[in-house]
């Protein structure tokens, strides 16, 4: 995939996380692409998805896949 401008990226968070800081943020709003990131490291790097890719992802969670 090629690189990703992340410029006018809308993260949000999950509104359970509150505001303890160790949170996953994700942003929707970018065309082709779901970018996640860290919100501790807000500069840092972000992982992007295609929506198909976070879709299956989404589906995977919600079924338990990646219970330990």
């Amino acid at each position: 995939m090629d690189k990703v401008n992340l410029e006018h990226a809308e993260w949000r968070k999950a509104s359970a996380s509150g505001d303890n800081g160790q949170c996953v943020e994700v942003a929707t709003n970018l065309p082709g692409v779901v970018a996640v990131r860290d919100s501790k490291a807000p500069d840092g790097p972000a992982l992007v998805f295609t929506h198909q890719e976070w879709q299956a992802f989404l589906h995977g969670a919600g079924r338990g896949e990646f219970d330990l």
